[in-house]
């Protein structure tokens, strides 16, 4: 399977309660309400949740997989291109842990996460 947007859709729709919103012209996914994943324009990278403390390790550690564009520096996300992903059960952990920062403790109870 590779690991583009089509199938980062298939997988994070399929976390517990998860639906897609359409914001800032590109489609955007949610649980109970808040943001954890984002496909931006070119659909090339995806953007998740990350603590701040966090990202910056990845970035040094991956920097060729993990960046931040100026305009998210301040945010507690981070971009992963999907091209230096290195397999897909890599993307789907990153989309679970984002899904864990967004939903809700119930949803973490309830569904294994």
């Amino acid at each position: 399977m590779i690991v583009n947007a089509a199938a980062v859709r298939r997988f994070a729709l399929s976390l517990p309660e998860t639906v897609e919103k359409e914001a800032w012209s590109m489609p955007t996914f949610r649980v109970a309400g808040k943001m954890f994943l984002t496909i931006p324009d070119d659909q090339s990278s995806i953007a998740v949740r990350c603590p701040r403390h966090e990202r910056a390790e990845l970035i040094a550690a991956e920097p060729e997989k993990f960046w931040v564009p100026p305009h998210e520096a301040g945010s507690n996300w981070v971009r992963v291109r999907l091209a230096a992903l290195e397999d897909p059960a890599e993307m789907r952990d990153i989309l679970r842990d984002s899904w864990r920062q967004a939903a809700p403790p119930r949803l973490l109870e309830t569904s294994g996460e």
